[in-house]
């Protein structure tokens, strides 16, 4: 709740519907909101303002633990003013920022000075993932103890991914002596050599694909290091049927989250067809089967949460032919939208189990 001069700043939400499935909270009730926090839950509450939310649903805040706003370096493309706004808009009270900036987040000096403009910019809770290695190069490892200390909530390779075991392997074993998770975008890019899912789709548009397997491969070398080293890893934008699966196979075999994306659980590589910039994005839309897997993996708990990968660009980098227009969507205001329509409407997936994701 945001406070003008003047105002009130106790509200009473009157019969709202609340689903909290966390709690296991699912009746109409009142709500009292003080100083800006729920200070009671109940029946008859009274108060001197009030909101008449009976017919409405009232959810705990989302957390959106992958978006890009752009600062420091591209305030051109969102601030954290914008980005937080945009979070609120959409029902976000925390989100995780990804360190692939300009400057990329790699050292202490960073870390800190982003928080302290998160203090003075952001509407909502926001937290910083800081790099995991330099400049996001997959070469020379950060020094995560000093992220850590700086205030940096996890170390992320999001944007590149890390292209040698070898430093992925070191990576985790840092990060776990540092007490960091660590949030990996798999991607081999041997593999991922073009723009699109590798399919009939992009076939037919003419347009160069990377295969599903750029992301698999990636996926089970990350999954297999973090068996072996113990780190604390969550596996980013999962959206294949394969991936989906491996990630199913190793829950209880190694310290692992995963998320997969708003546009993964709705959408496909069937729109390569309109030629339009808007759907590059990375990892690429894939077919309906790999939607309708990932889908399933989300509903039975394998993929444990919906994060939006928000990354908004200059109109100019998005309005242009397909294969060069820059990857990425657009995500807070419209995430809950999108999957209630798409999934709840449909049975495909619970209101409850939809909720617990984001």
């Amino acid at each position: 709740m945001i406070r003008t001069p003047g105002q009130n700043p106790e509200l009473l939400i009157r019969q709202a519907h609340i689903l909290d499935p966390s709690t296991g909270l699912d009746a109409a009730k009142d709500v009292r909101v003080a100083s800006g926090r729920i200070s009671e839950i109940g029946e008859n509450l009274r108060g001197t303002r009030e909101l008449d939310a009976d017919g409405l649903h009232l959810f705990p805040g989302f957390v959106d633990v992958h978006a890009h706003w752009r600062t420091p370096g591209r305030e051109d493309e969102e601030t954290i003013e914008s980005g937080s706004a945009s979070a609120a808009a959409g029902g976000f009270t925390g989100v995780v920022m990804m360190p692939n900036t300009d400057p990329v987040v790699d050292n202490p000096v960073i870390v800190s000075g982003l928080l302290r403009r998160i203090e003075q910019e952001s509407r909502v809770r926001a937290y910083v993932s800081a790099a995991l290695h330099v400049g996001l190069k997959g070469e020379c490892l950060t020094e995560m103890q000093l992220l850590k200390e700086a205030g940096a909530l996890c170390v992320s390779d999001d944007g590149l991914g890390t292209q040698s075991a070898g430093v992925l392997r070191n990576a985790m074993l840092y990060a776990s002596t540092a007490g960091l998770p660590v949030l990996l975008h798999c991607e081999d890019h041997a593999l991922a050599t073009g723009v699109v899912h590798d399919g009939a789709a992009a076939a037919l548009a003419g347009i160069p694909g990377s295969p599903a397997s750029a992301e698999d491969a990636a996926t089970a070398t990350a999954l297999v290091l973090a068996a072996e080293t113990g780190a604390k890893t969550h596996i980013t934008h999962v959206s294949t049927g394969l991936s989906a699966a491996l990630v199913r196979f190793f829950e209880d075999r190694a310290d692992i989250t995963s998320d997969t994306t708003p546009h993964h659980l709705t959408l496909t590589d069937d729109l390569i067809s309109t030629l339009d910039g808007t759907y590059r994005v990375n990892p690429p839309l894939r077919p309906a089967d790999d939607r309708d897997a990932v889908t399933d993996a989300l509903r039975d708990g394998t993929l444990d949460f919906v994060a939006t990968d928000h990354a908004p660009h200059a109109s100019e980098e998005k309005e242009l032919p397909l294969e060069e227009a820059a990857p990425g969507f657009l995500g807070h205001e419209t995430a809950f939208a999108a999957l209630h329509t798409e999934l709840v409407l449909t049975g495909k997936l619970s209101l409850s189990r939809l909720i617990e994701a984001m």
